[in-house]
């Protein structure tokens, strides 16, 4: 059963060297786990979307560049992600601030080639005895 992704949700990039965690603002005003709730449009670079430590993709223009000036060695770049697509497909049963619900098996795609996935939905399950 997938998971409502919320605020310090655990990101991966395909082509990032380390996780990340997702930042929800609180606009919506919609709860999971104590932490504000994703939606689609929770997508924005440096906003929602954190750095992946260092970015292997040579469809990066700063990768392409160190790596041609490292006659082609491949050179990993400081990750900045590229987002411009919301993430998808989003859950369209379920509604936060007018748009789809973003759950543990939605992909967020990096104009630099990446594919971001969740890794850890941040939401937790909590077991009364």
């Amino acid at each position: 059963m997938a998971m409502q992704v919320c605020s310090s949700a655990q990101l991966m990039c395909s082509f990032g060297s380390t996780p990340s965690a997702l930042m929800v603002i609180p606009v919506n005003l919609v709860m999971t786990s104590n932490q504000p709730a994703a939606n689609i449009m929770d997508n924005k670079p440096m906003v929602n979307i954190m750095p992946f430590g260092m970015c292997t993709s040579l469809a990066n223009p700063a990768v392409a560049s160190a790596t041609a000036a490292a006659k082609g060695k491949l050179t990993p770049m400081p990750c900045i992600p590229n987002t411009t697509a919301p993430w998808a497909p989003g859950v369209q049963a379920v509604l936060i601030g007018y748009q789809p619900a973003v759950d543990n098996t939605c992909k967020l795609m990096c104009m630099w080639a990446g594919v971001i996935q969740v890794v850890m939905p941040g939401q937790m399950t909590h077991i009364v005895p």
